[in-house]
C-alpha cells in the first residue's frame, strides 16, 4: 500500500520533468531555426526617416521627417547620453518615442554624438555643451526663424541640457528632462544608487592616463555588473521563451546590439563629468563651472517637465525628483512611469503614455 502510494506520488513529477525537457528542446530547435533565417540587416534600428541637417567634427544633427502635414511650429531637439547610441529612442517602429512624437505633430531633431576616436581625446564638457549643443540649437533656430526652441535631455544628455538651459536660457522655450540624474549623492530607500556608488569610488585621472579615451566596453561591463545575474545570465535564460516568436526574437537581438554598441568616451570630458557630478555633486551645490560661468539652476526659469522611471537602477528616482528644489521656474511638472531605465524606451505601456505626455505638455505652452 505504502509503495503504491509512493509510486503514485513520484510518477507525476517525473512526467512533468520529461514534459518540460521536451518543451525546452522544442523551443530551442524552433529558436535555432528562426535564428538561421535572420541576417544582420534584419536587426535594424532607427526606422524613422531622417535627414542630416548639420555636421561638426563627428557630431551630426538630424531632423526626422514630419508625419503630419503641419507640425507644431516650435521644434524639439533631443540630446541623448554619450555612453550609448541615440537610436534607442527609435528602436523599432511599434516602440519608437520619436515616431510617436512625430505622429502627434512634434517636429523632432536629434544629436548623434558619433564615435570618439584619438582626435577627440581632449574634448571638454565645454566643447559638448557650449560647442556642439549650442551650434545645433542655433542651426535649428535659424532654420525655423525662431528665438527659442524646445529641448529634451535624456540621462546624461539631461544633465547637459540642464547646464545648457541654465547658461543659455534665452534660447530655450521649454525644457524636458528624462531619466536625468540631478542630485548624484541623494539618499533614498535603496541608498544612493549602485552607479553613483561605483563612480564615486573611481579614480578618473588614472583611467584617462591609462586609456586616453575610456573604452565603451569598460563602461558597458560596469553597467552589466550592477545587476550581474539579471543582465548576464537571467536574460539569456529567458531568451528561450521568446525564440519561438521571430518578432520577439528580433526585439531581443535589437536590444542586445544596442547594449553592446557603446562608443568610447572622450577622455577629458569623461574625467570631468565623473569628478564634478558623481564625486563632487557640483550641479546641485552650485559649484559647477562651465567655461567662465557658474551653472546656477535657479536661472532655469523656463517651463520644466521632469520625467523619471520608478524602477530605475541606474538613476535613482529620488535623484531625478530632486530637480524641483533647485530650478528657478514657477512652471514645473514631474511624472513617473512604471518602468526601469531602459523600459522608458521599450516598454509598450510607457510608449503608450509617454509621447502624449510630452506632446500635450509642449502644445499647452506654445
Amino acid at each position: 500500500m505504502g509503495e503504491a502510494m509512493a509510486t503514485t506520488t513520484i510518477q507525476p513529477s517525473v512526467h512533468q520533468l520529461l514534459q518540460e525537457l521536451a518543451d525546452l528542446s522544442r523551443k530551442a530547435l524552433t529558436g535555432l531555426e528562426n535564428l538561421s533565417h535572420l541576417h544582420e540587416e534584419d536587426i535594424q534600428f532607427g526606422t524613422t526617416p531622417k535627414d542630416e541637417i548639420y555636421r561638426e567634427d563627428k557630431v551630426v544633427l538630424y531632423r526626422y521627417r514630419p508625419l503630419v502635414e503641419t507640425p507644431f511650429p516650435i521644434p524639439l531637439l533631443i540630446s541623448y547620453a554619450l555612453v550609448n547610441r541615440p537610436y534607442m529612442v527609435d528602436l523599432q517602429e511599434d516602440r519608437s518615442l520619436v515616431r510617436n512624437l512625430l505622429k502627434l505633430g512634434i517636429d523632432v531633431y536629434i544629436i548623434d554624438w558619433g564615435y570618439p576616436g584619438p582626435t577627440e581625446r581632449w574634448l571638454t564638457l565645454e566643447d559638448y555643451i557650449d560647442g556642439y549643443i549650442d551650434s545645433c540649437v542655433d542651426t535649428i533656430r535659424a532654420r525655423h526663424g525662431l528665438e527659442q526652441i524646445n529641448l529634451l535631455g535624456i540621462c546624461q544628455g539631461g544633465v547637459f541640457s540642464l547646464c545648457y538651459a541654465a547658461t543659455h536660457p534665452e534660447k530655450i522655450k521649454n525644457l524636458i528632462t528624462m531619466v536625468a540624474p540631478v542630485d548624484f549623492h541623494v539618499k533614498s530607500t535603496g541608498g544612493c544608487g549602485l552607479l553613483n556608488s561605483w563612480c564615486q569610488s573611481m579614480d578618473p585621472d588614472l583611467m584617462v592616463e591609462a586609456f586616453g579615451n575610456v573604452p565603451g566596453d569598460f563602461m558597458n561591463f560596469g553597467y552589466l555588473m550592477l545587476r550581474p545575474f539579471q543582465l548576464n545570465v537571467g536574460k539569456y535564460l529567458s531568451m528561450l521563451d521568446v525564440m519561438e516568436n521571430e518578432a520577439k526574437l528580433l526585439n531581443f537581438l535589437r536590444m542586445e546590439k544596442w547594449i553592446f554598441d557603446s562608443p568610447d568616451q572622450a577622455g577629458e570630458a569623461w574625467r570631468r563629468f565623473i569628478k564634478e557630478f558623481y564625486q563632487k555633486n557640483a550641479l546641485v551645490k552650485g559649484e559647477f563651472v562651465l567655461g567662465e560661468r557658474t551653472v546656477d539652476l535657479k536661472t532655469v526659469t523656463m517651463p520644466v517637465l521632469n520625467l523619471y522611471a520608478e524602477e530605475d537602477h541606474l538613476v535613482p528616482p529620488a535623484s531625478s525628483i530632486a530637480l524641483e528644489q533647485y530650478v528657478g521656474t514657477s512652471d514645473y511638472s514631474v511624472k513617473g512611469f512604471p518602468a526601469g531605465h531602459i523600459g522608458m524606451y521599450v516598454s509598450g505601456k510607457v510608449q503608450r503614455d509617454l509621447p502624449p505626455t510630452i506632446a500635450e505638455w509642449l502644445i499647452a505652452r506654445a
